[in-house]
């Protein structure tokens, strides 16, 4: 590629790639910039949203994707109530704009762990409980066979992982996969079931009882993950199959960090993943703060999955922590 008059890069202009098919397209100007805001007008599904996002004007956004439906002589968008959506050109054309930026995030981590004789780096999501079951002893054992290795993690809701493995900002997920995405997108291998249990602080009333029911709950501030989430609706599910009333004070965070906070200040109940929460009571920064209740019935949350899209590789090192995951899941199964 070489820069253009105007310092914008041009996809493989230049006479050598005379025998590539598609050559009039990418002479006809098409640029990274195109391929990244097409990437984000899919993701943001409003214009002005995704100039926000690449940290140009809406003028400039507009621009584009005029220049792009020029350049590929079909309307890339429509507009709707909200914003715009995708046509099928655009779908397509977001399809492979996405893959071809990560093919060139992947030329720079491989280039840059041969320059420095290292190993590359690893973008790995995950739901909460996984996260310190699975992921944490295997990011331990490539720390110390592969120190160079940077690993990144992110631990959130499988609604926003999925997202962001398709958009490619991750290697890998341990997640769900959600309802409203094609799950033909993804290689999914099932490896455990998440269960969560409540937590409360110590000296709370309910503490004081050896089993607590359902019936004891709704009485008492709460602290739930946001709407629709899965340990959320399950825990709903629970309250309206026993005909117990939904708790009526409810604070809305994904932040575990918020959510013992909140707990250990006040006599609000929480429901988290088990072993988060085992963390959190026995050596987290709130040890000793929290308890875990007694409860006569299970948490149990629908099964979690090591997640990749289809069709994309993975780089060598998440590979190998893939791998490990995937071997410890297996080790700490109870088959």
């Amino acid at each position: 590629m070489h820069l253009q008059g105007d310092g914008q890069e041009q996809l493989f202009a230049g006479e050598g790639f005379d025998n590539l098919q598609g050559v009039g397209l990418l002479r006809s100007g098409l640029k990274l910039s195109h391929l990244r805001m097409i990437v984000a007008i899919e993701e943001h599904k409003q214009v002005s949203a995704a100039a926000d996002a690449l940290n140009i004007s809406q003028p400039a956004a507009s621009r584009m994707l005029t220049e792009m439906e020029t350049i590929l002589k079909a309307q890339l968008c429509e507009r709707v109530s909200r914003g715009v959506a995708l046509t099928a050109f655009g779908r397509a054309f977001a399809r492979r704009a996405r893959t071809i930026l990560l093919e060139l995030r992947e030329v720079d981590r491989e280039l840059s762990a041969l320059k420095s004789g290292t190993g590359g780096s690893v973008f790995l999501g995950s739901v909460t409980a996984p996260a310190i079951s699975l992921a944490v002893p295997a990011i331990q054992q490539v720390s110390a066979a592969y120190p160079g290795i940077e690993v990144n993690v992110r631990v959130e809701t499988s609604n926003v992982l999925a997202r962001e493995l398709l958009a490619a900002q991750q290697d890998f997920i341990i997640a769900r996969v959600p309802a409203d995405l094609n799950p033909r997108l993804f290689n999914v291998t099932e490896i455990g079931i998440e269960r969560a249990c409540l937590i409360v602080r110590k000296g709370h009333p309910l503490t004081e009882k050896p089993v607590v029911g359902l019936a004891d709950l709704p009485h008492y501030d709460w602290v739930f993950q946001p709407a629709g989430t899965l340990l959320r609706r399950r825990i709903e599910e629970l309250f309206i199959a026993a005909g117990v009333p939904l708790p009526s004070t409810v604070v809305n965070t994904s932040s575990i960090l918020l959510t013992t906070a909140i707990v250990c200040g006040s006599n609000a109940i929480a429901p988290v993943a088990r072993d988060m929460a085992t963390f959190i009571a026995d050596v987290g920064a709130q040890a000793g703060e929290i308890r875990i209740l007694d409860t006569d019935f299970e948490i149990d949350i629908k099964p979690y999955s090591l997640i990749s899209v289809k069709g994309r590789a993975l780089p060598p090192s998440a590979k190998l922590l893939y791998d490990l995951i995937l071997q410890r899941s297996r080790m700490l199964s109870p088959d």
